[in-house]
């Protein structure tokens, strides 16, 4: 979501702006309408010309996320298939169950109903929609190793406790900073109810509470916070399959990490 525009975005944006003015500037945040459809090829795409760019200035380029399907597109040079959107198809199988779409990926591509956020249904349909246009099971084709930089993979290991802490203040500050209003402001300028649920999480519930179908303030932070609290799990179990990422607490041994790959010969 953070790519979207407009899509309740105050807090990010604002943070972007404080680390622009520390001399850190970020990219891929405020770049496409939320009225895009904006996918991992389309996000690849960017982020490599990003990357190269950063590296031709003599910088580092440092990734952080995030959605660990698309985070793999980057780091493994995945490229996948484009796929126009079919929206017959998608109108179809929107009229489904959830457990009736992840039972239909696992018959079409048995490895990607296994990587797929079993929760999101826009990304189980957009699976199936993909194999159902193809006619078969996507292949990744992963590029040549021929690109003149590698990847340090780093995962900062927090205490569930702390982790689940540091979610509850998250949602309580983004409320604080107007989070139900620009989801308002969102509606009003012409995103349907439906498309803003798709970007999933707050953005999800949010609507819900604005029609009256979550009753309280209360129980809508407590929805939003129990969500992302699943998704922050299901987020450790993407990344804890990666046997290439060094799961750090102390920021002294990630600076020492860092420094040792940048001094590397081999790098």
């Amino acid at each position: 979501v953070p790519a979207y525009r407009q899509a309740g975005l105050s807090r990010d944006l604002n943070r972007k702006k404080v680390f622009i003015s520390e001399g850190i500037p970020h990219y891929m945040l405020d770049i496409v309408s939320p009225k895009t459809d904006f996918n991992v090829v389309k996000f690849k795409k960017r982020a490599d010309k990003y990357i190269k760019d950063i590296l031709k200035r003599g910088k580092l380029p440092i990734i952080c996320g995030g959605t660990g399907f698309w985070i793999q597109a980057i780091v493994d040079d995945i490229t996948y298939p484009e796929v126009k959107p079919n929206w017959e198809l998608r109108a179809k199988l929107e009229r489904e169950s959830l457990e009736k779409l992840l039972e239909k990926l696992k018959k079409l591509d048995p490895e990607r109903a296994k990587t797929v956020d079993t929760k999101n249904k826009i990304r189980i349909i957009r699976a199936i929609e993909i194999c159902k246009t193809l006619g078969k099971v996507p292949s990744m084709n992963r590029g040549p190793r021929t690109k003149n930089y590698d990847f340090l993979q780093i995962g900062v290991k927090r205490e569930k406790e702390i982790l689940h802490e540091r979610i509850k203040l998250n949602v309580i500050n983004r409320f604080k900073e107007g989070m139900i209003a620009e989801v308002e402001k969102l509606h009003a300028n012409g995103l349907s109810w439906k498309k803003i649920m798709s970007f999933g999480l707050s953005y999800k519930l949010i609507p819900m509470y604005l029609r009256g179908e979550i009753s309280s303030e209360e129980e809508l932070l407590e929805k939003i916070y129990l969500a992302e609290k699943n998704y922050a799990k299901r987020q450790m179990t993407w990344f804890k399959r990666n046997s290439h990422i060094k799961w750090l607490a102390n920021y002294k041994d990630i600076e020492r990490e860092v420094e040792k790959f940048v001094r590397s010969p081999e790098k």
